[in-house]
């Protein structure tokens, strides 16, 4: 349908209420938070229902051994503020261990020696005590009742299962107990349980309730079932009796322990930001990628975006290029400030981007190019193609982020949600999918396998270091604008999220794109610098666009020197997105893979 404001086309109509609105990346969790704002639940009460049943019911990209950064807006308190749910490295988990005992180059895509410590569950617990309302009942239950009677399982957590079946079948016989009922596939749509993951939260429950008091002490308790309780024995027992295949072809034991995961708590942050235009665009810091969009947009800032459009050739080459630009300085400056020194200020500074921008020129250029700042930094570790990536078909490699020629895979969840009273939650949950290492019977779920994302390199800011954090692809966003909290929105998609994120930004701010139509409009990423994602290979110069791009411009592209690949009409991205100004409230969501769906009213 055409929307007759913009000309633009859409797939479905944007959102648009007063209450309340809810995006996220499957049916099911957007009803699950309309049903908790309907009972009087917040943002905040909605956003943590939605993301334990995103859990259960998208197991291939998301789960209870991963991870999450999480954005907030409580009006209450009046500013952003970003919740880490990233779980460090173990303290078995150092260079030593992996490299010279062990003989790796890099840190295998699945298995036990991927794993950093979950993060979600504490995430959620202190997401809803410190900003919700709801008991911790009245946000799990929803997810153990899909684990429990069963959900419609997605054509593409069907397909997942499909890649890997030989793997469970051949070496991770819990995870084929799971996941291959009956030893089959299961098929698309059939009602599929998962009776020990409704049992791991239906227990969790029964600890937090039985000692009395109020809703703080529930998730006190229910914490100490988690990180101290019988998840963190289970998960220790897993790891040191265990010796389970991975991508290297061999067996081996893991190194997380119940200790790692009892010493560990999230974390507050200020988010970064850049100003621009009547915007401030707000990220996590460089623990995540989320910076590098701030990046592309600083270097952008110097160009008159505003006088092009969408799809024209001279758009989409500045973008890519400033794209290569702000990836280079991801790979070379970015890790856990805890742990190392990022010069964050400078590469969002002024000065800075102006130099940057002058590299920009009219042809596309195959070169890793880092920024240089004195005192800061590491080498950009390229590995080409040809270094052996290996299929997930072959051995449950990686994250099953988005494939060659654009064809989507999924790799993460997404959710977006703005109450009545102008409460803004943003989270994107990952990890701990059903490919990244095996089940564990007693829990029902696997592990993550966020630690691949460490270099095996000393001198590298996102080198491997017991208790600091994986420079993460996750990201959220949050825009202020003219000062009021206005937009939140994100994506899945690997190294792809800050890209797709950066063109739903800029089409809507720029060129007067509503949320949908910014969503459904054609797309595009790069994969010019090292992924992140076992075995971090760089394809330098590459372009995946979609079929929908007009062939003028493909054309242009390609006479610029853009190895230009050319994917499926509908192929990039899982965006979701919400918005409020004054009373009104706005949420889109993609078509994209036919799960994703907004609400409100």
């Amino acid at each position: 349908m055409a929307n007759i404001n913009s000309g633009a086309f859409t797939t479905r109509p944007e959102i648009d209420g007063t209450f309340g609105v809810a995006a996220t990346t499957h049916w099911i969790a957007t009803a699950v938070a309309m049903g908790i704002l309907e009972r009087g639940g917040n943002a905040f009460d909605a956003g943590i229902a939605a993301a334990f049943t995103l859990q259960v019911v998208e197991p291939h990209l998301c789960g209870p051994g991963g991870d999450v950064p999480v954005m907030v807006f409580d009006q209450r308190r009046g500013k952003p503020e970003v919740i880490c749910g990233q779980g460090p490295a173990p303290a078995g988990a150092t260079i030593a261990h992996y490299r010279d005992h062990l003989g790796l180059d890099i840190i295998p895509g699945t298995g036990l020696l991927a794993p950093c410590i979950p993060g979600t569950f504490e995430t959620y617990m202190l997401v809803l005590r410190d900003y919700g309302t709801m008991r911790v009942r009245d946000v799990l239950e929803a997810a153990i009742s899909y684990a429990q009677n069963g959900h419609p399982i997605v054509e593409r957590a069907c397909a997942t299962i499909s890649t890997v079946r030989d793997l469970f079948r051949d070496h991770w016989p819990t995870s084929a107990a799971v996941y291959l009922p009956g030893g089959s596939v299961p098929p698309p749509a059939t009602l599929f349980r998962n009776p020990a993951h409704a049992e791991t939260y239906l227990r969790i429950l029964a600890e937090a309730e039985a000692g009395g008091g109020g809703r703080e002490a529930e998730i006190e308790r229910a914490c100490r079932a988690w990180s101290q309780g019988f998840v963190a024995d289970a998960v220790d027992r897993f790891c040191r009796t265990e010796e389970v295949m991975d991508v290297t072809g061999r067996r081996h034991k893991g190194v997380l322990t119940g200790h790692d995961m009892a010493g560990w708590k999230p974390t507050l942050e200020a988010p970064v930001s850049l100003d621009y235009g009547r915007y401030q665009v707000l990220k996590p810091g460089p623990w995540t990628q989320a910076p590098a969009m701030l990046q592309i947009l600083a270097i952008l800032k110097g160009f008159e975006v505003e006088r092009l459009s969408p799809t024209d050739p001279d758009f989409i080459h500045l973008w890519i290029e400033a794209a290569k630009l702000a990836y280079a300085d991801r790979e070379a400056f970015y890790g856990d400030p805890l742990f190392a020194r990022v010069p964050m200020e400078t590469l969002l500074s002024e000065r800075y981007n102006n130099d940057r921008r002058r590299l920009i020129g009219q042809f596309a250029n195959m070169e890793q190019r880092p920024g240089v700042i004195d005192g800061y930094g590491g080498k950009v570790i390229v590995k080409s193609i040809a270094d052996g990536r290996v299929s997930v078909s072959a051995a449950g490699a990686g994250e099953p982020t988005v494939g060659r020629m654009g064809e989507v895979k999924g790799d993460t969840v997404h959710i977006d949600i703005i109450d009545r009273a102008g409460n803004m939650f943003t989270a994107t949950p990952s990890g701990g999918w059903l490919q990244s290492s095996p089940v564990i019977p007693a829990l029902g779920w696997p592990l993550g396998s966020r630690a691949q994302m460490f270099w095996l390199d000393e001198s590298h800011p996102g080198a491997l270091m017991p208790g600091k954090r994986p420079r993460s692809t996750l990201s959220v966003g949050m825009a202020m604008r003219d000062g009021a909290p206005y937009m939140i929105w994100g994506t899945p998609g690997g190294d792809q999220q800050d890209q797709w994120n950066a063109q739903l930004f800029l089409r809507h701010a720029h060129f007067g794109m509503n949320l949908q139509e910014a969503i459904d409009a054609p797309a595009w990423h790069i994969e010019h610098f090292p992924a992140s994602f076992w075995p971090r290979a760089a394809r330098p110069g590459v372009v995946v666009v979609e079929s929908r791009l007009p062939a003028a411009t493909i054309r242009e592209l390609e006479r610029r020197g853009h190895k230009v690949e050319v994917g499926s009409d509908w192929s990039e991205g899982r965006l979701t997105a919400a918005a409020q100004e004054g009373v009104r409230r706005r949420a889109a969501a993609n078509p994209r893979g036919m799960q994703g769906y907004a609400a409100g009213r």
